[in-house]
């Protein structure tokens, strides 16, 4: 991963971690590079699910995305990436529409899960919170 690249992901999750703020922080931590399901997850995903989506445990407990039953129906993990569960952050402050609904579609077919429904960007804006 470049060097920037790192840096604009670590300036994200600080905003993500520490909350959103100004419009003008959430417009700084965008990934607009990051155009397909595959880049999405490469450049934040497997930092903490691991490069084989197996999951990890060490400092906290990153479940595995492979195989995992739980994506089968796209609401699960689009509510996920969008709003956060327990200590994951929510990403939906700094990924688009197209970015969240390509990245649920790249897990959800690859890592040994087979989901055949597709992934919409109207699905994601419609589960993203009100506000």
């Amino acid at each position: 991963m470049k060097s920037s690249m790192k840096i604009r992901l670590l300036s994200a999750l600080s905003v993500v971690v520490l909350g959103a703020g100004s419009a003008q922080a959430q417009q700084r931590a965008t990934f607009p590079d990051l155009t397909t399901g595959e880049a999405v997850y490469q450049g934040i995903c497997q930092g903490c699910h691991m490069p084989d989506a197996q999951g990890a445990l060490g400092a906290g407990m990153y479940p595995a995305l492979a195989n995992n039953a739980k994506l089968k129906v796209a609401a699960y993990p689009i509510l996920v990436v969008t709003r956060g569960q327990k200590a994951m952050p929510e990403f939906g402050p700094i990924l688009t529409d197209a970015q969240i609904a390509a990245v649920v579609a790249y897990v959800r077919t690859n890592f040994g899960n087979t989901a055949k429904d597709a992934v919409t960007e109207a699905q994601v804006k419609a589960m993203r919170p009100a506000g």
